[in-house]
């Protein structure tokens, strides 16, 4: 088995509170970080943007990744959510075995 960490961007905290509980809830993450206040600079629609986000980190097994994607896609508003996944490659085995045990 292994364990990954997903980053997303958010509109807010408020955002990212929400969505960080449906994923604990859902047991799609052991646990999620909401960072508020980071600033963003992209492109979108062929012109820089620049904006204020949050970021929601969560944790969980890479196996539950894709599940974890769709749930997010189906209510974050962008039309192109930031979601990307790392597996983790090391780190507290007793805390990588907590992410197994407390997800689906």
């Amino acid at each position: 088995m292994s364990e990954s960490l997903v980053y997303m961007t958010m509109e807010n905290r408020e955002q990212a509170a929400n969505i960080g509980a449906v994923l604990v809830e859902r047991r799609l993450a052991a646990c999620v970080n909401v960072i508020p206040g980071m600033e963003s600079l992209y492109w979108w629609n062929g012109q820089v943007q620049h904006g204020s986000e949050a970021v929601l980190i969560a944790k969980t097994r890479s196996a539950l990744v894709a599940e974890l994607v769709e749930a997010v896609k189906a209510v974050h508003p962008h039309e192109v959510p930031c979601i990307v996944s790392m597996r983790i490659e090391g780190g507290n085995p007793d805390f990588l075995t907590w992410i197994r045990e407390e997800t689906k």
